[in-house]
């Protein structure tokens, strides 16, 4: 059963294209050590929501108004296997790595699931 990290952050519109270089390297390097999919996608019809008395990710992420959510996940084969794929990833990343993230990590929301459905076309 295949296994899905899932992501939604607050990054400063300002540092968009630094965040894009960041999640380019984090595609390399995932995809390098066997995830399955990588995917980073920054909010464009975020209100739309709203008409349907549903919450938006502009107010989950309690976005600012210089800021844009970004969406992301990363498919494994299975949880086991995305914890092998993560503890070498993780091995190549240090805490200053961490402190230079072009967003604020303490308001990222970060998540493992189990795929209950799923399908490509």
């Amino acid at each position: 059963m295949k296994y899905v990290d899932g992501f939604v952050l607050a990054v400063k519109k300002s540092k968009i294209n630094e965040y894009k270089k960041m999640a380019e390297m984090g595609k390399k390097m995932w995809l390098k050590y066997g995830a399955l999919e990588y995917v980073e996608a920054v909010g464009d019809d975020l209100k739309s929501a709203s008409k349907w008395g549903c919450w938006t990710f502009p107010k989950m992420a309690k976005t600012k108004l210089d800021e844009k959510v970004v969406f992301a996940f990363i498919v494994y084969k299975s949880k086991a296997h995305r914890n092998l794929v993560n503890r070498k990833v993780m091995k190549l990343m240090d805490n200053e790595h961490h402190k230079q993230m072009p967003f604020d990590m303490k308001r990222m929301a970060v998540g493992g699931f189990k795929v209950m459905v799923g399908g490509k076309k």
